[in-house]
């Protein structure tokens, strides 16, 4: 068996902690756990979060895994608010105007709801800002839809495509805090579609055609450019993702799926699935560190699930 030196060129180090900043591949011996370790990188893996408080589906997310919302949805309470710790959810001031089918941006204390299907409006033109206190109502879209997708990094830049508003639609439209602004249309009209990124670098993909659909846009703060398409056409599914080069769609339908892929600006990669499948759910967060939370899996859910990928500390076992 070849030794580790002779690969490496030293020997494996005992150390009584974890170093702080390992390279991967680096292998050492903690001789205070008394474990062999070592760093891999970990293409993505799901595991079990806090559970929302209200159940429901059809719902919109914002923010970053550690620090999100979850906002409206179709459930017994479809005006309901929750802001995630990273821990645990805890129920926040509720939207003006209870909706399902709705899109959301923004942060943890500057998030963005709008659109979706409300008792009073079945292509609802509402957007409400959150400051970490309490939503506002501002200015409506100028296109009223449900089932959209959004991005943007804050609830003063924020974009919103497709939808359906009657009939499926490829209108995009900017925010900058005060108006809606109509822009540059998608190339392929859908609804039930995913979206991750920010006002000027965004991604679209999937969506509902009239069956699911695979296929990608790539925003550039401008126009819409068709790129590579995901590995599995669906709809409803949960999104995150940090800009166009940056993305993870999980779940989804037909039928609820578990199936996560993750983006790297060029093409899509099957990584870890979900432990509950489900669709109609919302996401927050980055391709390498996201959230998921609530949808259909059958019925209603409260289950909320974290995925991480990257560089990880592992153990070998008991020397």
């Amino acid at each position: 068996m070849t030794a580790y030196k002779e690969v490496k060129g030293v020997n494996i180090q005992k150390l009584s902690a974890d170093p702080p900043a390992p390279i991967e591949g680096q292998v050492w011996y903690n001789t205070t756990s008394g474990a062999l370790k070592g760093l891999k990188f970990n293409s993505g893996s799901w595991s079990t979060g806090g559970d929302l408080n209200t159940a429901r589906q059809e719902l919109a997310g914002a923010g970053t895994q550690t620090a999100a919302l979850a906002f409206g949805g179709l459930g017994p309470l479809p005006q309901a608010a929750e802001s995630y710790n990273g821990t645990s959810w805890t129920n926040i001031d509720t939207l003006n105007t209870g909706r399902r089918s709705l899109a959301g941006a923004g942060t943890q204390t500057a998030g963005l709801a709008f659109g979706g299907e409300s008792p009073g409006a079945a292509f609802e033109t509402k957007t409400e800002t959150y400051n970490g206190s309490i939503w506002t109502e501002v200015n409506d879209l100028n296109t009223g839809r449900e089932r959209l997708a959004g991005a943007g990094a804050s609830n003063t830049s924020a974009l919103a495509f497709g939808g359906f508003a009657p009939g499926d639609t490829v209108a995009t439209e900017s925010w900058n805090g005060t108006n809606w602004t109509e822009v540059n249309n998608l190339n392929t009209a859908r609804k039930a579609l995913g979206g991750a990124g920010t006002l000027t670098s965004a991604l679209a993909f999937g969506g509902e055609d009239p069956v699911g659909i695979a296929i990608t846009e790539s925003w550039n703060g401008t126009n819409w450019t068709e790129v590579n398409d995901l590995n599995t056409g669906r709809y409803v599914l949960g999104s995150a993702g940090t800009d166009n080069t940056s993305a993870l769609a999980f779940g989804g339908t037909p039928p609820a799926t578990a199936v996560t892929e993750s983006w790297n600006g060029t093409n899509w990669t099957e990584v870890g699935d979900l432990i509950t499948a489900r669709k109609y759910l919302a996401g927050a967060g980055s391709n390498t560190a996201a959230l998921g939370f609530g949808g259909y899996a059958p019925g209603f859910t409260t289950a909320t699930e974290e995925f991480d990928a990257g560089p990880a500390t592992v153990s070998f076992g008991d020397a």
